[in-house]
């Protein structure tokens, strides 16, 4: 058999490469402008390399079982989607991603089943949001950047309205954000949704946490309950353990933040140099 070889093509926001892992056979890491993206294992979709990946997958593993109808926004290699067909067979799923290059580049490359009940579109992530029927969906996850950033119009009050309309009553909503000390942007982040769900948790590293690096932080919300005892558990066990913040803790963590209007909304921080970057 062939050794897989690289794959390099100029999409709608950069260049795009899948480079293959040479421990896995058919794993691929997906890098636009060299900034990762993806890492999907064709044969093991459940493997999960990137470490908020696994958190989200935390997050979605301690909701209830069974299938879902789950919309993502940011579609990249479509790890979470292949995972959650895998582990809730006969979910239906919405794949947002505005890269329409990127989109062709994924079918052509690391196709899904046809019958894997995954429906990908090429569109704006707020604009998709917005076109959407209320109530229509059990999991909406975020994990949308414009290179390294989450962009401006997806950090709004309004933007989280309509989440919170296309969600379900017990319906969660995921993001994956990225910020460091002093927290300017995440601090907004957790205030925006606190305004417009009645339940809050955040998932990140202590390191991240304590101001001591930049990183991923897992933001989840709901109107119910969170089962973060389980979701503690999880996270804790993972190969690069992790915190639930929750509660007052969380009220500290935000310190008096305000929610972002329209008219206030910024990109996430641009992390600092070779945080994410691959060569």
């Amino acid at each position: 058999m062939d050794e897989p070889i690289p794959v390099m093509r100029t999409v709608d926001h950069g260049v795009a490469k899948l480079m293959p892992d040479v421990d896995r056979p058919r794993a691929w890491l997906l890098t636009v402008d060299g900034a990762p993206q993806s890492y999907v294992d064709l044969d093991d979709p459940t493997h999960l390399e990137f470490e908020y990946a696994r958190r989200l997958a935390h997050a979605i593993d301690s909701l209830d079982g069974g299938p879902v109808d789950a919309v993502h926004l940011g579609g990249g290699a479509l790890t979470l989607p292949r995972y959650l067909a895998a582990t809730r067979p006969g979910s239906r799923q919405h794949v947002v991603e505005a890269d329409q290059g990127l989109l062709a580049l994924i079918a052509e490359q690391l196709p899904v089943a046809e019958d894997a009940g995954i429906r990908m579109y090429g569109a704006d992530a707020r604009g998709w949001l917005e076109s959407a029927a209320d109530t229509c969906a059990d999991l909406l996850v975020a994990d949308v950047f414009g290179g390294s950033r989450v962009p401006a119009h997806l950090t709004t009050l309004g933007y989280a309205r309509e989440a919170e309309r296309v969600l379900r009553p017990g319906g969660v909503y995921l993001a994956n954000l990225a910020d460091g000390a002093p927290f300017t942007f995440l601090r907004s982040q957790l205030a925006t949704f606190q305004a417009v769900f009645g339940h809050l948790a955040l998932i990140a590293e202590p390191g991240v946490l304590r101001g001591r690096r930049f990183g991923n932080a897992v933001l989840v919300a709901a109107h119910h309950e969170l089962d973060t005892a389980e979701l503690a558990r999880r996270t804790a066990a993972d190969a690069f353990p992790a915190r639930v913040v929750q509660g007052q803790a969380l009220v500290r963590f935000i310190d008096g933040a305000k929610p972002v209007d329209e008219a206030d909304a910024v990109a996430s921080p641009e992390p600092p140099g070779g945080t994410f970057s691959i060569g």
